[in-house]
């Protein structure tokens, strides 16, 4: 019996590639968002769900702020500026750089508007020789925003600093009731999951701009009376040659990714998956407004 009689909303954001799901993968404790060295990896709002004693945390994972170049961008970026209403708490995650760049300007300028406390996270501090350089980014930081409720160096990979966040994070809890029933880890469907399972293992696989150019559908997601998962999924991309790049040499590539999305997919669903894969050119679907909406990127 579950005795949450508290909630936080609490949104993560920043700017592209600096560890947003990374971190919220950790505090929720299982792979709820998909993870990648390239940029502009998360499109949605992702929610993640921790329960801890009598709280609830809602972590609500954000696209990376960045300058948007088609119809799919500017969904993301509006995507992140709505993510910073009716919250508790804003945790703006950034790279231990002595260095605030606009990305991180404009963020600020939102949730002072909003007058959200926030929690400056500086991720990656495995990766700082000298404490030096720390004390410099807090530095420049807090020079430009010298409201912050607090500051906390973190590292999402190792875990470096996730106690103390969490324990700052529950300050901010309401009274309230629970907004998501025990066991439940995200507010994504399984089909959902499996799609962007399949998105994060292209991005792993293939270079530079071709899996940003590409869409993920699961078309078929049924379950038989054994337990085992039969899933149809169609990637869509932009080219014709991009459609011979993901498929590679004899069908070489569209295996290697279809083999490494099952086994994460089976982890999650805890049983086994049989999975079909089919590769579309669809033009210019970033721009295509019905496509994006099709795809579950709503705009309202």
């Amino acid at each position: 019996m579950s005795n949450i009689t508290k909630t936080a909303m609490i949104t993560v954001c920043g700017r592209p590639n600096v560890g947003k799901s990374s971190l919220t993968n950790a505090l929720v404790g299982e792979k709820i968002a998909i993870v990648s060295n390239k940029p502009q990896t998360t499109r949605n709002r992702i929610y993640g769900v921790v329960n801890r004693g009598d709280t609830q945390f809602v972590l609500l994972d954000t696209p990376g702020l960045h300058k948007p170049r088609s119809r799919l961008g500017d969904y993301m970026v509006k995507v992140v500026r709505e993510s910073l209403t009716d919250v508790e708490c804003a945790v703006l995650l950034v790279e231990p750089i002595a260095h605030v760049g606009e990305p991180e300007k404009i963020l600020l300028e939102r949730i002072r508007e909003e007058k959200l406390p926030c929690i400056l996270c500086i991720n990656k501090i495995d990766t700082v020789a000298k404490k030096d350089e720390l004390l410099a980014v807090i530095a420049a930081y807090s020079e430009v925003y010298p409201d912050f409720a607090a500051i906390v160096p973190i590292s999402a990979r190792k875990g470096d600093g996730l106690e103390e966040l969490m324990g700052l994070l529950a300050g901010y809890a309401q009274e309230g009731p629970q907004l998501f029933p025990d066991g439940m880890t995200t507010d994504q469907a399984d089909s959902q999951v499996c799609a962007e399972t399949v998105r994060e293992k292209m991005l792993l696989c293939l270079d530079k701009e071709i899996p940003h150019g590409t869409a993920v559908e699961v078309t078929r997601f049924s379950e038989r009376e054994s337990g085992i998962i039969d899933l149809d999924v169609t990637i869509y991309c932009e080219k014709a040659s991009h459609k011979g790049i993901i498929i590679g040499k004899n069908g070489e590539m569209i295996k290697r990714i279809s083999s490494l999305a099952r086994r994460d997919i089976e982890k999650f669903m805890g049983t086994k998956v049989y999975m079909e894969t089919w590769v579309k050119v669809k033009e210019n679907w970033r721009d295509n407004v019905n496509f994006i909406r099709s795809q579950g990127y709503n705009e309202n």
